[in-house]
């Protein structure tokens, strides 16, 4: 290492950091080994990881227990207020949203769903089941229920290019997409969402679970999204109706 006043763990942390950021080292890459970077540098084992918990500690990297280390994109912000602004959001941090549709069931209003909806049971109810990226990394997984009768022909309106609900929404029956209620908990990570999110099955996620309604206050969106809680922080800008739960 070269001669610095400064700590040789930060050190390493600085030279690591240089060479992510010149593609040496690019998102996704596994890092070498503690015992390769520890002959690299010539320091021990314990100076090492106090390098590596540096770089975790900043978002640079992610610690995968049996699995290695790992470097990872920037935290995504994603803003709650009273316009749901998902996509908007992304763009104005430089990523580049896409998503890809899992699924597109129609059914019948059952339960918790037609009670959230605010629909009688029996009535038609459409799923929208999808994975959303951010420059083609998976950051978020949604399933979303839409009442039927206040969307008529909204599967036939989706389409690959249909990266915005809000604008669909928009286009197609001129409503506004606003929040009423949002309620948010820490959960861990289903082995199927893992698979698809690329998650290890410690990782945490935060579960949303969001009443969406029209200019009108009629619900059109109840949906269920898991946001990978190493690559998203959920921000509040406007006070509205929220439950939180990190129970």
């Amino acid at each position: 290492m070269p001669e610095s006043d400064r700590p040789v763990y930060q050190q390493i942390a600085d030279e690591l950091r240089q060479n992510i950021r010149h593609d040496i080292y690019q998102v996704g890459d596994r890092l070498p080994t503690e015992m390769q970077l520890a002959e690299r540098f010539g320091v021990n084992r314990h100076t090492l990881r106090q390098a590596i918990g540096l770089l975790r500690q900043e978002g640079v990297v992610r610690v995968d227990r049996g699995r290695g280390t790992f470097v990872v994109s920037p935290v995504i912000s994603y803003p709650i207020g009273k316009r749901v602004r998902y996509n908007d959001s992304l763009k104005a941090q430089g990523f580049h949203p896409n998503v890809k549709v899992l699924q597109t069931v129609e059914m019948i209003a059952t339960g918790t769903i037609a009670e959230t909806l605010e629909v009688q049971e029996g009535s038609p109810v459409l799923l929208l089941e999808r994975l959303s990226l951010a420059d083609n990394q998976p950051i978020s997984l949604c399933s979303s229920y839409f009442p039927g009768h206040r969307v008529p022909a909204f599967l036939q309106h989706l389409s690959p290019e249909s990266v915005s609900i809000s604008n669909l929404m928009k286009e197609y029956y001129n409503f506004d997409h606003l929040r009423r209620i949002t309620r948010i908990s820490a959960q861990p990570v289903k082995p199927q969402d893992a698979q698809l999110m690329e998650l290890p099955l410690s990782a945490p996620i935060l579960m949303v679970q969001s009443v969406n309604i029209n200019q009108y206050g009629e619900v059109i969106e109840y949906g269920i999204t898991r946001f990978r809680g190493d690559r998203m922080e959920l921000v509040f800008e406007t006070p509205f109706e929220t439950t939180t739960d990190l129970s």
